[in-house]
């Protein structure tokens, strides 16, 4: 992103946030890989938001890394300007390094490690955000888990690798009633629900308890609450969440830039408002669904089908109504006991 870009941006974001009156607004920089931006454009970033947004106005900022380069000088940086690390690892050195590969075929666990290891174990722990997993079913997930807990991180996102109708995700056949996600995913919740200690939050199940309650969800991955983010490229155009670029290309395209158009039209552009109104922006079978509120469909991108767009339900279904039933099912017993009554989970009960 050039300097000239990196000031409009700084300039629209600041403008949104004036218009509405935001208290707090929220940056993530990501890629590809932003630690190869380089520290003078990262920082330019960085001050170029919060200098031209008004000071009643907090800017968070995150950066989500691979970490090969995440060294001291870029701790000290991040340390300076308060931005927040996550970290992408699949889990041990051979879920790490069964994707995550240099071009000469060496693996980057240990690389990785090292920086996880100067990002924890000293004085800038307080910078760490989280660690992000795709999930792999051909590995272990308690052996994943541990992996991940093994550097203290406060929160673990476990992802679902990105596919659809057309282009199944892998180890998922569409017309297959089979759970292999889920069926990984469950020993996982097992061991973390189980524990007398938190050493972590784990996103997609503490999203889905905090739906089951009837809150909000905080994330796109589950819930019906709408979509509050877009992606600004390096050019300037303002798009959808890039996630959709797995559908097919162009799904995430606006045609709107920031040379030309404000944040605000992004708020009226079909596609972005087809993700502000709820279940009715469900397939019918969503719709008729008992988990609808908490499954919300599952990921947007998910649900694409090449003849039918994004109206049908998630390619994870079946993974998804297991997880949730299976979470669903175990709080509500947990819950019963302690109100010492077999009333069914509900928000007003609880």
């Amino acid at each position: 992103m050039s300097p000239a870009v990196v000031d409009r941006v700084a300039q629209r974001i600041a403008e949104h946030a004036g218009f509405h009156d935001l208290a707090e607004i929220d940056i993530i920089l990501h890629g590809g890989e932003p630690l190869l931006a380089g520290p003078e454009l990262i920082s330019h970033v960085v001050r170029a938001v919060r200098g031209a947004v008004d000071p009643g106005t907090r800017v968070n900022v995150s950066i989500q890394t691979n970490a090969i380069q995440l060294d001291e000088a870029y701790l000290r940086l991040f340390d300076r300007l308060g931005v927040r690390i996550g970290v992408s690892l699949d889990g041990d050195e051979e879920a790490q390094d069964r994707h995550r590969r240099f071009a000469n075929g060496k693996g980057s666990h240990a690389l990785v490690s090292e920086s996880l290891r100067r990002l924890t174990e000293g004085p800038f722990h307080h910078l760490f955000s989280g660690l992000l997993c795709t999930i792999d079913i051909r590995n272990d997930p308690i052996r994943t888990y541990e992996a991940l807990l093994a550097f203290d991180p406060p929160a673990i996102d476990f992802l679902l690798p990105h596919g659809n109708w057309s282009e199944p995700p892998p180890f998922r056949n569409p017309d297959s009633s089979a759970t292999p996600y889920a069926d990984w995913l469950i020993p996982i919740f097992d061991r973390w629900y189980g524990s007398a200690t938190v050493h972590a939050d784990v996103r997609l199940f503490s999203q889905i308890m905090r739906l089951l309650t009837g809150r909000g969800s905080q994330t796109e991955k589950v819930g019906l609450s709408p979509a509050r983010m877009v992606v600004i490229e390096t050019d300037g155009s303002i798009e959808q969440s890039d996630i959709l670029k797995s559908s097919y290309h162009g799904a995430a395209a606006t045609s709107l830039h920031l040379l030309r158009d404000p944040l605000d039209r992004a708020m009226v552009h079909p596609a972005i408002v087809a993700r502000q109104i709820g279940d009715r922006a469900l397939s019918p079978i969503c719709r008729r669904c008992d988990i609808k509120s908490v499954c919300g469909g599952g990921l947007y991108a998910h649900r694409y089908r090449a003849t039918t767009g994004f109206s049908e339900p998630s390619v994870y279904c079946p993974d998804l109504y297991r997880l949730i039933t299976y979470i669903r099912d175990r709080f509500a017993r947990d819950v019963a006991r302690l109100r010492g009554t077999d009333e069914p989970l509900h928000p007003s009960n609880i």
